[in-house]
């Protein structure tokens, strides 16, 4: 799911429209206002907006997310079947030549994008049936994220008029992406592919199409050809935990001097930069995060999709197995939010307590960690509930 901030529109917006809230109906009439002001033709506007509708079952959606609220193994595993494997391979070898021109392209390795294309859409499965325009309006209008859907609204518009957005039969995920690896508007403007030369960009019906522009968004991003994403390793006994976590970095060459080892082959480049990163703390499995891995939260920012999609992308290409170990116990979904609220009372900012471990509670924890004297691996335990 790719979410993201722009804020051109919001900001160029007339500040008497409403940006979220009050009468639907009036809402919509207020966008309408601000696309005709923007330059739209009145009479497009009117029929582009003709059939929007708000839906429940958007913010249904939008709250009903406890699933991220899982400990990495759990996810990953949830995630990560036999039969997701077995079909990544076969989409490998079927689309060889498009993967290919993608990597030579935009520099981006086959098993990422198949990752995603295996995550958001069961490899083009199961795309979606929430009506788009529907879904972006109703997220627009609701006041918990207006930023991040309100711009997609407009660039729905100008993809409708560029034919290629039927307000109402686009459909597509309840966030609003469309296509085999779900992309948004904004998304398909500034990145959809006719890889397949049919002279239209059709992410739905194009795997072509879909994973090229795919490759080309994260290209976009920022992906940096040829260079790894995350790489399993192993630690040595008595490591530094209080370095841990994807906001402290080093060079491979100083991890290796630290002890850090891959668990299989070989380690990236020694004057790369990398993050040791323990999803489950110290006692779990352990990755060495390279500087792709932050392009992944440019395309979802949930701490536990991001690094399943990431080890998933390399088991596609394959790596082994993790190494599980045995994490210490976590915190259920009422714990943790009691957690973050009373880090939130130590003047943490942890952004919304939602149960999820995210990377500012993570950052809380470690640093709580490290002045009870506990061991600083960003793993919340029912003992730091206890002592805090």
């Amino acid at each position: 799911m790719r979410i993201f901030v722009c804020l051109f529109f919001l900001l160029s917006a007339p500040a008497a429209i409403a940006q979220c809230g009050g009468s639907f109906a009036g809402f919509v009439e207020g966008l309408k206002t601000e696309a005709v002001a923007a330059g739209h033709d009145p009479a497009t506007v009117e029929r582009f907006f003709a059939s929007a509708r708000q839906d429940g079952s958007v913010l249904k959606a939008d709250r009903a997310q406890g699933v991220f609220q899982k400990p990495f193994v759990e996810f990953s595993r949830r995630l990560i079947s036999q039969n997701r494997i077995d079909m990544g391979r076969k989409m490998a070898k079927k689309y060889d030549a498009v993967f290919d021109r993608i990597e030579a392209q935009y520099g981006v390795s086959r098993g990422v994008l198949l990752a995603f294309w295996a995550f958001e859409t069961d490899y083009g499965g199961f795309q979606g049936n929430f009506n788009t325009l529907n879904a972006l309006v109703t997220l627009a209008h609701d006041c918990r994220r207006p930023d991040l859907f309100r711009p997609q609204v407009f660039a729905a518009l100008e993809l409708y008029e560029r034919g290629g957005f039927d307000p109402a039969t686009t459909t597509g995920a309840w966030a609003g992406e469309i296509g085999m690896v779900q992309m948004l508007p904004r998304d398909i403007l500034e990145n959809g592919v006719d890889a397949d030369g049919d002279g239209k960009v059709r992410l739905k019906t194009s795997a072509p199409d879909a994973l090229t522009s795919g490759g080309k968004m994260l290209s976009h991003l920022g992906w940096r050809a040829g260079e790894p994403w995350l790489q399993e390793i192993t630690l040595p006994e008595g490591f530094d935990w209080s370095v841990t976590g994807p906001a402290q970095s080093r060079t491979v060459g100083q991890w290796q001097q630290m002890g850090v080892r891959a668990r299989a082959g070989g380690l990236g480049d020694p004057g790369l930069a990398a993050s040791v990163i323990l999803p489950q703390g110290r006692k779990g499995p352990a990755f060495l995060a390279y500087p792709n891995f932050r392009v992944y939260f440019e395309w979802n920012q949930s701490f536990v999709y991001v690094m399943t999609a990431a080890y998933f992308a390399t088991r596609l290409e394959g790596a082994q197995v993790y190494d599980a170990g045995d994490p210490e116990p976590g915190l259920s979904g009422p714990q943790m939010k009691d957690l973050q609220r009373k880090l939130a009372a130590r003047g943490y900012d942890v952004g919304a307590v939602d149960g999820i471990l995210g990377a500012r509670t993570r950052a809380a924890v470690q640093a709580e960690q490290a002045r009870l004297g506990l061991p600083a691996d960003a793993w919340p335990t029912p003992e730091l509930l206890s002592r805090l």
